[in-house]
């Protein structure tokens, strides 16, 4: 029997959006930029994922934030709003062109003493961060290629109960094709069968945009 679900056109869609907590004018006014920029603005992250990380980032009172893939700066103002008070964020990103308008956009929500932003290969980030417990949820939107590494490198710095999330796990529904063998595709399958079966952690994949699995680091007594 098919599991329970409901198809979500996209009159359900929009009826989903307006029925979450409305997102501030600052977001609204980003998204609009974004998208002049074209087909690239398909990386930012959509209104009802934005506002379920707040949601994650607060209800576990993280203070200490990574996010792998920065774009326009989008999730990191929704990540960094739903810190505890002091709370830090680390964007790991490669280009100054589009985390410009980040950058502009973090001083206008009034966030930039809360975001430290780092243009370098992110596993070199990653890499140099101190290996202790001291992460408390992680984002990760970037080349998919790497994902398995950024994940290997995040988790032995995750404190249990932190969360990664990772984005694009559907991958436009071409993880389910089998003619589909690119590397990119691939590179999807092999994470998402890794974190199935890893028993560090606890996940669940959500149809969100375009698919987002949220892991959490199991505690040692478990």
């Amino acid at each position: 029997m098919d599991t329970k679900y409901t198809a979500l056109t996209s009159e359900l869609y929009h009826y989903l959006v307006d029925h979450g907590t409305p997102r501030e004018s600052v977001l609204t006014e980003l998204a609009q930029e974004t998208a002049e920029l074209g087909p690239l603005s398909l990386m930012q992250i959509s209104p009802e994922q934005g506002a379920l990380m707040t949601l994650l980032v607060r209800a576990i009172g993280a203070r200490s934030a990574v996010e792998v893939g920065t774009f326009t700066g989008y999730s990191a103002i929704c990540i960094a709003r739903g810190l505890a008070p002091g709370g830090r964020l680390l964007c790991c990103d490669v280009s100054d062109q589009w985390t410009s308008i980040a950058r502009r956009y973090w001083a206008r929500a009034g966030l930039a003493d809360r975001i430290e932003l780092r243009l370098a290969p992110a596993l070199e980030t990653l890499r140099a961060l101190p290996v202790a417990q001291t992460i408390d949820f992680a984002f990760v939107d970037a080349d998919k290629l790497a994902y398995r590494a950024y994940y290997e490198e995040i988790l032995q710095r995750l404190r249990p109960n932190g969360l990664i999330l990772f984005d694009n796990v559907l991958w436009m529904g071409q993880v389910t094709d089998p003619h589909d063998t690119s590397e990119d595709t691939t590179a999807m399958r092999a994470l998402n069968d890794l974190l199935a079966a890893d028993p560090q952690v606890q996940t669940v994949m959500l149809p969100v945009s375009d698919g987002l699995t949220i892991v959490r680091k199991r505690a040692t007594d478990e």
